[in-house]
């Protein structure tokens, strides 16, 4: 059975097979939802054939829709559309693969249920025995997830829950908005109120300190203009209601070491939260997504952490299958079991 991960998200489509081809592109469905299913053609041309369609989404949050309820329905006659005679199956927060018909009659079950997948699969491959974490970073969120003898241990179902338990924090590493990370920084010692727009992300923090390369063709900014470092500094000059020429390098590189340090904070008061409840030591903490990076920061930082073996999905694998780890993840518990 040749079998395409899907991992259709509200900002990003990722696609992998079991064997580890792996793409991800950015398509922002709210944009368009109508296009989605043109979109998963184009995704599905730069990857191996397959015969069988494994799917998981976040995209059913997306406002756009409704209810999550319409927002799977949506995905779903969308990944329809596009299998033709291949059979699709949708992966649940119960730890199965249901139809597309079951998936609608419980879609709470399917909805969000990416970080569940991905939790399940590093833990029967990196974690049979004993108890260990899951620490996924990607453009928009982060998941952190105990795992225990082989299978994801988490305390919340839904994103919802998740946001209460600390298991899921609306941090990452490219789309969140500067504002919503501090919202004042010091501006040559005095507090700056910051403007509540989106003139910059923390994308254009991690251009700025040189943990994500510059990509002239990336177009994916606040602004619309290159993902480049000279780009990231006049749209970080906006955040404090200025131009490029009154807010000088050294200012850009000052303020974003401080978007840098708050967000890794909150990442780490969540991590905090979720290992006072594991009921054992960690021994493998699994990292993975485009974030991976700055995971390995908030982990050096947690002494608590340091006696676990650390395991990088982009070292283990490729940084492609890291980026593209859900739909890895799918596409290998389908054909493997």
């Amino acid at each position: 059975m040749a079998v395409v991960g899907l991992d259709i998200g509200g900002a990003n489509l990722k696609g992998a097979t079991a064997g580890g081809a792996a793409v991800s592109f950015p398509f922002e469905i709210w944009r368009d939802p109508e296009r989605l299913a043109d979109a998963l053609v184009d995704l599905l041309s730069k990857l191996p054939a397959a015969d069988t369609l494994a799917v998981t989404m976040t995209a059913e949050l997306a406002d756009c829709f409704r209810t999550k309820a319409e927002g799977v329905d949506h995905v779903l006659a969308a990944v329809e559309r596009i299998a033709g005679h291949r059979p699709v199956r949708v992966w649940t927060t119960a730890g199965r693969f249901v139809s597309p018909a079951e998936a609608r009659r419980e879609p709470m079950r399917v909805a969000a249920a990416n970080w569940h997948a991905l939790a399940t699969w590093v833990a029967r491959r990196f974690l049979r025995r004993g108890c260990g974490l899951l620490v996924d970073i990607g453009s928009t969120t982060t998941d952190i997830i105990s795992l225990c003898d082989g299978r994801p241990a988490a305390v919340g179902l839904t994103d919802g829950d998740r946001l209460l338990s600390g298991e899921l924090v609306y941090t990452g590493v490219r789309r969140t908005p500067l504002c919503a990370v501090l919202p004042e920084v010091l501006f040559r010692g005095q507090p700056c109120p910051l403007a509540a727009e989106l003139f910059a992300t923390m994308l254009d923090v991690f251009l700025l300190l040189e943990d994500i390369a510059d990509a002239p063709d990336d177009l994916q900014t606040a602004n619309g203009r290159p993902a480049t470092r000279i780009e990231a500094w006049h749209r970080l000059a906006r955040m404090l209601c200025r131009d490029a020429n009154e807010f000088t390098e050294s200012d850009a590189l000052d303020a974003a070491r401080q978007f840098a340090a708050a967000q890794q904070t909150a990442i780490a008061t969540a991590l905090d939260r979720v290992l006072s409840r594991q009921k054992a030591g960690g021994d493998v903490t699994i990292l993975s997504g485009s974030g991976s990076f700055l995971a390995r920061r908030v982990l050096a930082a947690e002494g608590g952490m340091r006696t676990a073996r650390i395991v990088t999905l982009d070292a283990e694998l490729t940084p492609a299958v890291a980026e593209a780890a859900c739909a890895f993840a799918v596409a290998n518990l389908l054909s493997n079991g």
